[in-house]
């Protein structure tokens, strides 16, 4: 009888202990801040990105998904063995579909041919039908991807379109689970908040929480060219002249869905196709963060707007979604040449862009030998600028040194660097081809320096070029 106490008890304990979640559905939500450092060098204060590649559909969209599947549900609007139909750019058509496999519906999603293939290919895995339609057509045109799922919702039994656009559910998701995530996660402090716009569910959602708590928190929407939420907001006139196909995925407009809120966004950026291509990169490269093209919308916005910003600030960029969608497009070298993104020729600011460390490091024309070999050794560096009154006087090699001390054994360490120093490393313009680098760089000069967009020196080496190349 005892033993059976004890077991019986044993085994409760195990239970207990144990973590787990019923369904993929219960992961969604409490995803983590991460504090930026090296993208946001020019910006004044602390920058948070909310990383919502965490959710199991890997974008913010899993929130708003679940919660328009369980409002249809509680409606009325669907149900058991029915059909879920949405019109998606790819990321809350996995939030459906995702929904859908746990809770027993089929799925159809239109979306438009600009969408990335990764993205069509991610919905098919996952047990969806795929209908691509075309992106320069009006909204009420039958072919547009809008009109399509509408028709479909009104043939097919037993079906609802959830209508991300129009769909109230949308933003009430991310003002029930995103909005007090980000005000709990930064204890209250967060003073502005950025987030790429195109339902307007996650940005209005978010608003009204961080609102509520504090009317002073600044929202600031970012749009992209092609889109017209940004002259409607500041003018309130829909101008279909600012209409135009964009390449930018996941934010902007040709409608005004009714999940936007403007009266609660204080301001909208816009950012071009390739301003956010090349931060989305730098996020990856700089920050260990393979997010999607919207992300880097958010940070060139970011960065446009860098000067209403002061040390006291905390800004906290909403990043939608992962870059495993864009592998054949913002991620894929080709695609970006063949939009003029970057150049065909690798030149010396793509050097500065691969480079992890920027950070410029060099001693003083005033040290001793001793010191400099040391401080070489301290860092792992090979070469050195000279310095002198905040300009650069000469350069020193760390074979030059040991060459030195070996030639004058018996000289005293302690001597200048300046007195043994070489002429200054080469500085080189940004737009150099790497190609012609090698007229600068040999044996006896083995670093060039550059000065990028902010005014930043820049020591680059022999390997620095291997690494990019």
């Amino acid at each position: 009888m005892i033993f059976c106490i004890f077991a019986e008890y044993f085994i409760t304990s195990i239970i207990i202990m144990m973590d787990y979640r019923n369904n993929i559905l219960e992961t969604i939500g409490n995803t983590p801040m991460v504090r930026l450092n090296k993208v946001v060098d020019k910006i004044p204060c602390l920058v948070l990105g909310k990383i919502e590649t965490f959710n199991p559909g890997h974008s913010t969209k899993d929130r708003m998904a679940l919660k328009m599947v369980e409002d249809a549900e509680k409606g009325g609007k669907i149900k058991p063995g029915g059909t879920l139909i949405e019109c998606t750019s790819g990321n809350t058509g996995m939030g459906v579909a995702l929904a859908a496999a746990v809770k027993g519906y089929k799925c159809i999603f239109t979306t438009s041919d600009k969408q990335s293939k990764e993205k069509i290919d991610l919905l098919k895995a996952v047990g969806a039908d795929v209908i691509v339609c075309p992106t320069n057509v009006e909204p009420d045109d039958p072919r547009s991807y809008y009109s399509v799922a509408e028709r479909l919702s009104k043939e097919i039994p037993n079906s609802v379109w959830l209508n991300q656009y129009d769909n109230l559910s949308n933003r009430e998701a991310h003002y029930e689970s995103t909005g007090p995530e980000i005000w709990n996660q930064t204890d209250g402090k967060i003073t502005h908040f950025i987030v790429g716009v195109g339902t307007g569910g996650t940005v209005s959602g978010v608003a009204k929480y961080l609102k509520e708590q504090n009317p002073e928190v600044k929202v600031w929407g970012i749009d992209t060219f092609g889109s017209v939420f940004k002259k409607y907001h500041e003018t309130g006139i829909f101008d279909r002249k600012e209409i135009y196909p964009y390449i930018t995925e996941g934010i902007g407009e040709d409608i005004l869905p009714k999940n936007v809120d403007f009266s609660l966004i204080d301001h909208f950026e816009k950012v071009t196709d390739k301003d956010a291509a090349l931060a989305a990169r730098r996020l990856a490269r700089e920050e260990g963060l393979l997010l999607g093209y919207s992300a880097g919308s958010a940070l060139a916005g970011l960065h446009q707007m860098r000067d209403q910003l002061k040390p006291s600030d905390i800004v906290v960029i909403l990043f939608h979604d992962h870059g495993s969608r864009y592998i054949g497009k913002l991620y894929n070298d080709d695609w970006m040449r063949e939009r003029g993104f970057i150049d065909n020729e690798l030149k010396v600011k793509d050097l500065i862009l691969y480079k992890k460390d920027k950070k410029f490091i060099s001693v003083d024309a005033g040290e001793t030998v001793k010191a400099v070999l040391h401080t070489m050794k301290e860092m792992d560096i090979s070469q050195l600028p000279v310095m002198q009154n905040d300009k650069i006087v000469g350069s020193v090699t760390e074979s030059h040194i040991l060459e030195f001390i070996l030639n004058n054994p018996l000289m005293n360490s302690e001597k200048k660097v300046s007195e043994i120093m070489d002429a200054p490393f080469p500085k080189v313009n940004l737009d150099l081809p790497v190609r012609d680098l090698s007229k600068y760089i040999s044996k006896n000069t083995p670093a060039v320096i550059a000065e990028d967009l902010s005014g930043d020196l820049i020591v680059l080496t022999q390997y620095d070029i291997i690494q990019a190349l």
